[in-house]
């Protein structure tokens, strides 16, 4: 290995980037439910069409950003940037920095200019057409609007982000986000009582400057120097743009999904559901980013080192590594996101818990299968494979546009239709993807990976019967409210299932809970040494 890549890959290792990238979208996640508890209690409470406005808003906006950018920059760009890494060319990967960034702002600009001129038919006619006529719809307009340079300034983000992580540096990468949440915190306070929802918008887009600006403070211990040039003629430059579309089109797709349930969510013209609806996501969206996002982003640069390495054994055997983990942490997290579903929305959304707690009890299929996607889809993307995953996604998109149109609708599910939509799709394209990996692997998958997850579902019956009795002992009652009182039955019903789950383990003699026992014991067991 030369220095350069050694020297990368030693500022942190999988644990750490694993640990630190869990505890910061942690913290993360907090702030989301803290903004979210706030838009709740201060605009939907209010007027739930309003914030409903706020919502479909944003639509358009992600759209264009997880089309053309998001998670196509990260695998895309990472695996090649390993690569050269592995080549010791340090130049070439601030040159192919350059070429990527001033293509994207190039494009990215041109969609801004046209989100902005067209905000109003785009709504009108795609996003909320059932918003017409009211003031909920100008509203929208105009944050749509004021949002319309945010993909430039996520995508230039995350361009700068990924390259961070391929030198094995992620604490950047981890807490800019943070800044786009605290400025839209922020103007909840500031706006809430002159121009409203408005403001919110206001937020965000001061959010994404932010985030921005400490995505680039990042890059500055690299040695990175900014070029206006894009190397067309570039062959790893042109390796990343054959990566690109593939994975663009695929999230792309996923934002259609997330534009067809805003719509549908619209047309059932029952005030706030689009602000239920996506409140129920952001709390089903927190495991999936801790678990799954987290550990997966921390792993990705690990699994391309392997394959850049020529070593498919270890990529093999990290990749089964962090596919359990990953299981058996996720197993307790979804029993309790289950059983809890009630206290949790009550302490996090207050006044429309009802609405969000029965959403979010069907989407905790989802938080499983979404949770494994992250890190299976990883397994192709590691083989700079882009196309097999999008291939899977589009029959997924068109199950869950489909389900959608059928599930979400006054005679049947309602709102709850969309949950139960995803989590169908969830399980469906993590099986596909699955099946396809084993048959191009007949290797990947033996008899002691499928004995480790009998054991593990065998665990996860005793945390199902812990979670049960434990809510049976400590019920939800409608005089159940504060922080204090909920979050106390909460802690302790949590504690038991998470703690049933620990010591079951152990006695399976499941390898995952081996550094939970040995942290334990060393906490435990740790002299206390006299000043």
């Amino acid at each position: 290995m030369n220095k350069i890549t050694k020297r990368a890959n030693q500022r942190i290792s999988l644990g750490g980037a694993a640990t630190l990238l869990i505890a910061v979208a942690l913290v993360g996640q907090l702030l989301g439910f803290l903004r979210n508890r706030l838009v709740s209690t201060n605009i939907t409470v209010r007027d739930p069409g309003s914030s409903d406005a706020f919502f479909v808003a944003f639509q358009i906006p992600d759209f264009f950003f997880f089309t053309i950018a998001a998670g196509a920059l990260g695998v895309a760009f990472i695996p090649v940037i390993s690569d050269v890494l592995q080549r010791g060319d340090k130049k070439k990967v601030w040159e192919l920095t350059n070429s990527l960034l001033n293509l994207m702002l190039t494009v990215m600009l041109g969609v801004s200019i046209i989100i902005f001129l067209f905000a109003d038919p785009l709504i009108r006619y795609v996003v909320g057409p059932k918003l017409v006529g009211t003031e909920h719809f100008d509203q929208a307009v105009t944050i749509m609007r004021i949002l319309s340079l945010n993909p430039l300034l996520f995508t230039l983000s995350g361009i700068l982000t990924s390259v961070q992580q391929s030198f094995g540096r992620f604490f950047f990468f981890a807490i800019s986000p943070l800044f786009y949440n605290l400025a839209i915190i922020f103007s909840i306070f500031i706006f809430r009582d002159t121009i409203g929802v408005v403001g919110l918008g206001i937020g965000a887009f001061v959010g994404a400057i932010l985030q921005l600006l400490v995505a680039a403070f990042g890059m500055k211990s690299l040695g990175y120097r900014y070029r206006p040039k894009i190397l067309w003629k570039s062959e790893d430059f042109k390796s990343v743009l054959r990566q690109l579309p593939p994975r663009s089109i695929d999230q792309g797709m996923d934002s259609i999904t997330s534009i067809v349930e805003t719509n549908r969510a619209v047309a059932l013209q029952v005030p706030g559901a689009v602000s239920y609806y996506n409140f129920a996501t952001t709390l089903h969206n927190v495991p999936i980013m801790l678990l799954g996002t987290s550990i997966a982003t921390a792993a990705f640069p690990r699994l391309t080192e392997r394959l850049s390495q020529g070593r498919p054994d270890l990529f093999r055997r990290d990749f089964l590594r962090v596919l359990r983990l990953m299981i058996w942490l996720t197993m307790p997290v979804v029993v309790i996101s289950f059983f809890c579903r009630g206290y949790l929305a009550r302490l996090l959304f207050g006044d429309v818990a009802p609405e969000v707690a029965l959403i979010f009890g069907y989407l905790t299929v989802a938080i499983f299968f979404r949770i494994i996607y992250s890190i299976v889809s990883r397994y192709f993307y590691a083989q700079k494979d882009t196309i097999t995953p999008l291939l899977v996604s589009m029959f997924a998109i068109a199950l869950n546009i489909y389900l959608a149109f059928n599930l979400a609708h006054p005679d049947s599910y309602g709102i709850a239709g969309l949950a139960l939509a995803q989590s169908f799709v969830a399980v469906a394209e993590v099986a596909v993807l699955f099946g396809v990996m084993v048959m191009r692997d007949n290797k990947l998958i033996d008899a002691d990976f499928w004995g480790g997850i009998t054991k593990i579902l065998s665990v996860t019956g005793f945390s199902i019967l812990t979670a049960f009795t434990m809510i049976s002992v400590l019920p939800l009652r409608i005089t159940d409210e504060g922080f204090v009182t909920l979050s106390s039955k909460l802690g302790i019903i949590a504690g038991a299932t998470i703690l049933v789950h620990v010591i079951i383990s152990a006695v399976f003699g499941l390898e995952e809970v081996k550094p939970v026992l040995r942290k334990a014991r060393d906490i435990i067991l740790k002299p206390i040494r006299a000043q």
